[in-house]
This record gives C-alpha cells, sequence and structure tokens, in this order.
C-alpha cells in the first residue's frame, strides 16, 4: 500500500510529507502487528486449555478402563469413591504440565 500512496504524496522542500506519510504506515503496522500478536496469544492460550482438557479425558479413560477390567475379573462390593476427589487427582497425574511446558515453546512467537 505504501508503494501506491508515496508516488502520489507532494512533496516540499525538506520532504517533510512524505515522511510524515511513511510514519503513519510505519504505526499502522506495528498497530496490525500488535493486534495479530494478542489475537495469537488469545488462540495460544485456547490452545493450551483445549490440550490440557484432552490429556486429562485420556487419563480418565485410561483409569475407567482399569476399573472395568478390573471388576470383570473379580465380583467384589463396590467401595464407595469420592468421584471428584478421583478427578482432580486423574487432573493432577495427567502429565498435563509436562506436555505443555514441551510444546508451548512451538507455539510462542519470537
Amino acid at each position: 500500500r505504501i508503494n501506491e500512496i508515496l508516488p502520489n504524496t507532494n512533496t516540499d522542500t525538506d520532504g517533510y510529507q512524505k515522511t510524515f506519510v511513511i510514519r503513519q504506515w510505519m504505526e499502522s503496522v506495528l498497530d496490525k502487528i500488535d493486534l495479530h500478536k494478542a489475537e495469537h496469544y488469545r488462540y495460544v492460550k485456547e490452545g493450551i486449555f483445549l490440550l490440557e482438557l484432552a490429556l486429562w479425558k485420556v487419563k480418565l479413560c485410561e483409569s475407567e478402563n482399569k476399573n472395568n477390567a478390573a471388576e470383570g475379573r473379580t465380583r467384589t462390593k463396590k467401595a464407595k469413591v469420592d468421584v471428584e476427589g478421583a478427578r482432580k487427582e486423574r487432573r493432577i497425574t495427567c502429565g498435563a504440565d509436562i506436555v505443555i511446558k514441551s510444546v508451548l515453546p512451538f507455539l510462542k512467537l519470537e
């Protein structure tokens, strides 16, 4: 766009007008870059959240499959399980913190 505007810009004796136009264009480009960086950060944050949820779900499904397999082998009385506590424990032990630390460097802008 600057290539279209600059040749048609009137030049005064010290070139102030072209300098002003270039400065405005540079500021608009920097504003757009900041906007895209903010948008990228938002997408990275959402992606990390979804990755954590996916890892947590896998861990929950694995433990559920183990419990179902164990129940199939032996028929014993079922103990009351703190479901919420078990879910929290799976969230902690799902390994999301390790995976996210490994994936995050690939998503950062530098």
